[in-house]
């Protein structure tokens, strides 16, 4: 089955695609859930269209991205957190608290586009996080983990 992609579906493709799923999939799953459409003839040269129309708009979004990435790359992150014995943390560090810490520094990016390497952190020390930007601009952002001096 032949679909259009209306949204970014993780592990599919980004919004606007037209991706091959099984019937079930697009049937039971994506379509009723307005993820997707039928990518019937019509559909095709609609979104043909408006994909030539959104391409130089497109270019301006992708310069902001790569600028926002440079900035990120030359930015230090230390976040900081209770720790116990063995720099064990008191709770856990989750990419909502780099979201935060990110938008004190002026870069607002929402918690679903960062992803934390192993999940929740649980211990101090230096650590690496996926960021995407664009479909097109990921960042590997670098910040570690520190005791709260308080």
């Amino acid at each position: 089955m032949e679909l259009i992609l209306k949204q970014d579906v993780e592990h599919l493709g980004f919004k606007d695609d037209i991706v091959i799923v099984k019937n079930g999939y697009g049937r039971n799953y994506l379509i009723p859930r307005g993820m997707a459409t039928m990518a019937t003839s019509s559909a095709k040269k609609v979104l043909e269209e408006n994909l030539k129309q959104r391409a130089h708009k497109e270019k301006k979004i992708v310069d902001a991205a790569k600028t926002t990435a440079e900035a990120l790359s030359t930015l230090e992150v230390k976040i900081p957190a209770k720790v116990g014995a063995g720099d064990k943390l008191f709770g856990s560090v989750t990419s909502a608290d780099l979201a935060g810490v990110l938008s004190k520094e002026g870069h607002e990016i929402d918690k679903k586009y960062i992803s934390i390497k192993g999940g929740a952190i649980k211990r101090a020390g230096p650590y690496t996080a996926d960021i995407r930007l664009h479909r097109e601009v990921n960042v590997q952002f670098d910040f570690e983990v520190i005791a709260d001096q308080k």
